[in-house]
């Protein structure tokens, strides 16, 4: 699907339009940076040159200690969080990490964009100058080769193509079985517990308003939003981003400005290195990670719609078919056209 050209005067007024989005989410940036304390902070170890990674958790003391490995074995030097509202042991468990950087808030989750005026400041302050990895808890990157070349090899390899930003398509993994039958430990890795995911039918178009490539499909369209596909949830993703005071995310990292960033996904017949988010979010807690979700009605500007999916999840189904694969590596992924390769010279 060839991307749509715009006429001289649509790319101009598209331009200009996103201009000021820009300046309007750094003014909201600004504003919303009084939400957020430090709880832990020890920025005064980031180096010239670290990677650093981004992430805003509620309730996540079952994935982040394999998060906090998985990524520090990628290169990630530093990391920095805020802790919405956690009553586990969340931000206790942050606080004693020697390369963790805390920042604690009450405040809404929906109103700071769903988290984003939060780290929209900690990567206007902290993150100029550094590549920055920008993840949700139940994510974790996987690229070609990542199992030898960590992220400070991938900045490195983007930084000497001329590339400023790196994309991701997020992959919904699930166990077979019901979702709330699967057994997993922190710590442990969540991919033993939720191996399977779906190959095929993934779809794209271009993004009317923004210009990059929307991409949808996956297991939770196939399961909850088959007679409404339209609104499944986002895929593509911007994780990875060599980061300007000037820049911000729109919506989680699914939209960045200025737009050029977001141009991630190579067109037809073009090839492009990507990456896969692997999505751990259906590890046995989603049940009653859903019904706080209906109580807390923070997840999405229009709650009432997810209200059926969260529902559905608290009664554990299961979301494996017979086409489901079982994740193997990222070679694997290569071959099924999820990730794309090119070589690291």
């Amino acid at each position: 699907m060839p991307k749509p050209q715009l006429s001289l005067w649509a790319a101009a007024a598209r331009a200009y339009r996103l201009r000021w989005k820009r300046r309007r989410l750094l003014f909201r940036i600004l504003r919303k940076r009084h939400e957020i304390r430090p709880a832990a902070d020890r920025t005064h170890l980031i180096r010239p040159g670290a990677v650093l990674a981004f992430c805003c958790v509620h309730n996540e003391a079952l994935r982040l200690p394999y998060f906090l490995a998985h990524y520090r074995a990628l290169g990630v030097a530093h990391f920095l969080f805020v802790d919405n509202s956690s009553d586990d042991d969340t931000a206790a468990l942050l606080r004693d990490q020697p390369d963790v950087s805390l920042w604690q808030t009450d405040a809404s989750y929906r109103l700071a964009r769903f988290g984003m005026d939060w780290l929209g400041w900690l990567h206007l302050r902290f993150g100029h100058g550094h590549w920055c990895l920008t993840v949700d808890a139940d994510e974790l990157l996987i690229y070609p080769e990542h199992d030898t070349r960590g992220l400070p090899d991938l900045a490195d390899w983007l930084s000497r193509q001329g590339r400023r930003s790196f994309g991701a398509l997020m992959l919904d993994m699930c166990p077979k079985g019901a979702v709330t039958q699967s057994d997993v430990d922190a710590g442990t890795n969540p991919l033993d517990a939720i191996p399977y995911f779906d190959a095929t039918h993934y779809r794209s178009r271009w993004h009317p308003a923004y210009g990059n490539l929307w991409i949808q499909g996956g297991v939770r369209e196939r399961v909850f939003f088959g007679p409404a596909p339209e609104r499944a949830p986002t895929l593509n993703k911007t994780p990875f981003v060599y980061w300007n005071r000037r820049f911000a995310y729109v919506s989680s990292t699914h939209q960045i400005v200025p737009p050029r960033l977001h141009d991630v996904f190579a067109p037809p017949g073009q090839n492009r290195m990507t990456g896969v988010l692997l999505h751990t979010k259906f590890l046995p807690d989603i049940a009653e990670r859903s019904r706080e979700a209906i109580s807390r009605r923070q997840h999405f500007e229009n709650s009432a719609l997810y209200d059926s999916y969260y529902r559905s999840l608290m009664q554990g189904p299961d979301l494996w078919n017979p086409q489901s694969r079982r994740y193997e590596d990222w070679r694997q992924l290569v071959d099924l056209g999820l990730m794309c390769r090119e070589e690291w010279v």
